[in-house]
């Protein structure tokens, strides 16, 4: 009797189990919708600032117009809603993604681009170090990430329209990540490690042309010869510096302003 009773449970929970999968289907509210229609839901919400809305729609929608140039468009808006919600690594997966499914899409300078852009500011935003000193090192990949993608778009889209804006912010970069180099050395100057400033100097100097951060980076670099009584290499240095920057104040003023010490310039 027990049994019986047991056994005629199963019936009703198979019953039930049916019911809440024509449940989980009828959530969908997409199932009966057209690509057409999906993009137009997918982009309301992406103008809207949805983007947690946008992006599932969006990959529904790459499903389902597959090997058509709305999937594509797809992917490219899912990319850009990710980079909007704040999913760097996620928006830049799918840019490769794209890009290495549709090597001659005409939309591929706006995915170069865009990938710049998501590294640009995703890192750079890291780049507020010039008020902050306790840092010795600081990862910058994704800076040279971002340079690069836009160098490749600057070199392969000269005509681009994103390419004027890729050329600026590839100079941004250069000057950040010069400048950053200067910012290690003077950290280090400060603290005594002389030898540790000179190394960062001169990795500036070496690395990089026609940035500003180079005239600190000679004045650094003079200092701490002097600091070591390296007085060859100080003089040296100071008439590289003298002849590259003639009117600059680190020489004719010793880097003050009024009595604060020459560091305290930034």
């Amino acid at each position: 009797m027990v049994l019986s009773r047991k056994l005629s449970v199963v019936p009703a929970l198979l019953a039930l189990a049916v019911l809440a999968g024509c449940a989980t289907k009828d959530d969908d509210k997409t199932a009966n919708w057209s690509p057409n229609r999906i993009y137009s839901e997918a982009k309301d919400e992406l103008e809207s600032g949805a983007y947690e809305k946008a992006i599932p729609l969006y990959e529904k929608l790459e499903g389902r117009a597959a090997g058509t140039p709305l999937a594509q468009q797809a992917q490219l808006e899912r990319a850009y809603a990710y980079y909007k919600s704040g999913e760097p690594a996620q928006a830049q997966a799918t840019l490769d993604r794209f890009m290495k499914l549709h090597p001659a899409s005409p939309a591929l300078d706006y995915a170069l681009y865009l990938k710049g852009i998501t590294n640009f500011n995703d890192n750079l935003g890291s780049f507020s170090f010039l008020s902050r000193q306790d840092l010795s090192e600081r990862d910058q990949k994704a800076a040279k990430e971002s340079f690069e993608s836009f160098r490749e778009l600057v070199e392969r889209f000269p005509d681009s329209k994103y390419t004027p804006d890729a050329r600026a912010r590839m100079t941004y970069i250069v000057n950040s990540l010069a400048a950053y180099e200067v910012h290690v050395a003077r950290y280090y100057y400060t603290r005594g490690a002389y030898v540790a400033a000179i190394n960062r100097a001169q990795a500036a100097l070496a690395d990089y042309r026609d940035v500003p951060a180079l005239e600190e980076a000679l004045y650094i670099l003079m200092r701490s010869y002097d600091a070591l009584g390296m007085a060859q290499l100080r003089d040296d240095t100071r008439r590289v510096l003298e002849k590259n920057y003639p009117q600059s104040e680190y020489v004719s003023r010793g880097g003050r302003k009024k009595d604060d010490p020459w560091w305290k310039l930034w």
